[in-house]
């Protein structure tokens, strides 16, 4: 019999076949993922009810825990899976937080969820076997359509291969700074070995350059060579040492309100002279009201006497330098140091921060390495500050520095005290100045620049034992003390002096050729009056003395210092 049924019925019910078809495609996809989801084996899926209890361990949490899912079950809490100890800690940490007591166990692990908020934590899993591995858990609460909490779920993954790997990291880590910290010594040992033949060639260089009878034109001329040569072969061992230093984040600043006005001065008085023998004039700014910056002073007048001889050395004969101050935005001061130069071309500009890299001048008649300026700028950045450079062909270059402002440190208590004055050169009593040094070179050398004093003669001692004894009979005025001695060290044998009462007054210098700032601030934490570097300067090295002759006093009662037979 034919169909009768009118043409839109036959229609709608194609429709619905059609939908009811595509929802049981669907409903067959969606459990065919549930199931793929629930058998995964590369993640574990557990489920519990709203009291914590297991409801579902999937084949992943089986692979992962090795328990069957008929061991867990309606049997355990995912709590008890865990390292307790860490479950412990979790809730402490919790009831720290919030203020409020968590109970060790699930509701500690699932306390965030229950209140909305997903939670992913590390915990320790402990397998059926006992072993423990490292995993990352996430938990997540399951509400039904009536927002009525019914349980939670964690999923989990394995974290054993990210821990491994961040464990060879930490190692790795520890073996670079073990390294960084070898190379750290190893840069000091250096430093003092080169520093020791340099002090006896700069030291008697000078000795011969001021003696009498005055030298020859001609002995005048080659002092002058060895001279030039020792001190700019102290230059390149000390900016080499620098940029090892910073680069192995062993370079300690003392970051602070520093006076630029006094800092500049400082730096104008040491360049001035070269740019006079060069016909370079000179010009340095009046400072603005707010004078002050937060830098390291010593290193902040590094930066800045590198610049200006720089400026000084490649400019044109005749020309100008100037030195600019202006306050800029957010709190900086910039200082610009500009020359008449040549000048550089953009390329140029754009290299002049690689490390030893000369731009072209490697030819030209002026020394360098290429380190000065790698050495300014990572200075500049470690103490917070920028550096930078604009430069015009023809015209000449400007090098600036920003530097954050600081406001002027408060005014100690001034000490009312007198001091007493330096004693005079001449018709002064005698006073005796220990030298502890087990390098001959170095001994007669402070030995001849002492003879010129007709108020000092000098006592030598060549180990730190030596020198104690010496201290303790004779109570010199002062001692000057080497730190690499053989035995007792110089840092050691200050220290037994110090706790001497016959020789605890007495100031000690360090003469020594560990010239590192770590060593250099080493020293003086450890209680030296004044810390000398090598090689030596003679003027530094008689004003430092005479300022230890200036507080030197014997104990009230004590007999006044026993001559030298």
């Amino acid at each position: 019999m034919p169909d009768q049924r009118a043409p839109d019925s036959q229609t709608a019910t194609g429709t619905r076949e059609i939908y009811e078809a595509g929802r049981r495609s669907a409903l067959l996809k969606a459990g065919a993922l549930q199931t793929a989801i629930l058998n995964s084996a590369n993640f574990s899926i557990i489920a519990t009810d709203e009291k914590g209890v297991i409801q579902i361990f999937n084949v992943g949490a089986e692979h992962m825990l090795g328990y069957r899912s008929d061991e867990v079950i309606n049997q355990v809490s995912p709590s008890d899976l865990h390292d307790p100890m860490e479950v412990t800690a979790r809730a402490v940490a919790l009831s720290t937080e919030l203020a409020t007591p968590i109970a060790p166990g699930f509701e500690a692990l699932a306390f965030k969820a229950s209140r909305g908020i997903e939670d992913i934590y590390e915990l320790t899993y402990i397998r059926k076997d006992g072993s423990r591995f490292p995993a990352i858990v996430s938990i997540t609460a399951l509400r039904d359509d009536h927002e009525t909490l019914i349980g939670y779920l964690l999923i989990g993954t394995d974290n054993s291969a990210r821990k491994l790997v961040e464990q060879q990291l930490n190692e790795a880590v520890a073996a670079a700074e073990k390294a960084n910290l070898a190379k750290s010594d190893f840069l000091s040992s250096m430093s003092h070995e080169l520093r020791t033949p340099l002090n006896a060639i700069l030291g008697f260089a000078q000795l011969v350059e001021s003696g009498t009878p005055a030298p020859t034109p001609t002995q005048k001329r080659s002092v002058d060579q060895i001279l030039k040569a020792g001190w700019y072969l102290l230059e390149l061992i000390n900016e080499i040492l620098d940029l090892a230093l910073i680069e192995s984040g062993k370079l300690s600043l003392s970051v602070e309100p520093v006076s630029l006005t006094e800092v500049l001065t400082e730096c104008r008085a040491m360049v001035e002279s070269q740019a006079a023998q060069r016909g370079i004039g000179m010009a340095f700014p009046r400072m603005p009201a707010q004078g002050y910056v937060n830098a390291d002073r010593t290193r902040l007048k590094q930066v800045l006497i590198n610049l200006l001889f720089n400026a000084i050395k490649y400019n044109q004969p005749n020309g100008r330098v100037s030195v600019e101050c202006t306050e800029q935005t957010a709190g900086t001061l910039r200082i610009s140091v500009r020359d008449t130069g040549a000048g550089l071309t953009p390329e140029q500009v754009s290299q002049l921060f690689q490390p030893f890299n000369r731009l072209g001048q490697e030819s030209g008649h002026e020394e360098g390495t290429g380190i000065g300026l790698v050495v300014t700028q990572r200075l500049v950045h470690l103490m917070g500050g920028e550096i930078g450079a604009d430069s015009t062909q023809g015209v000449g270059s400007v090098f600036w520095v920003e530097m954050a402002l600081a406001s002027a440190p408060g005014l100690a208590l001034e000490l009312t005290e007198e001091q007493p004055a330096p004693l005079a050169a001449d018709g002064a009593e005698m006073h005796t100045v220990l030298y502890v040094e087990d390098n001959p070179a170095n001994l007669e050398l402070v030995e001849q620049i002492i003879a010129r004093r007709s108020n000092l003669r000098l006592l030598g001692a060549a180990d730190a034992s030596l020198g104690i004894e010496f201290a303790r009979v004779y109570r010199p005025k002062v001692i000057l003390m080497d730190i690499n001695l053989p035995g007792i060290s110089g840092i050691e044998a200050m220290k037994i002096l110090r706790s001497d009462p016959v020789t605890a007054h007495i100031p000690i210098i360090a003469l020594s050729a560990n010239a590192v700032p770590r060593d250099i601030q080493r020293g003086m934490e450890a209680g030296f009056f004044n810390y000398i570097t090598k090689p030596i300067k003679v003027g530094q090295l008689m004003d430092a003395i005479d300022a230890a002759l200036a507080v030197s006093s014997l104990p009230k009662g004590m007999d006044t210092q026993q001559d030298i037979a």
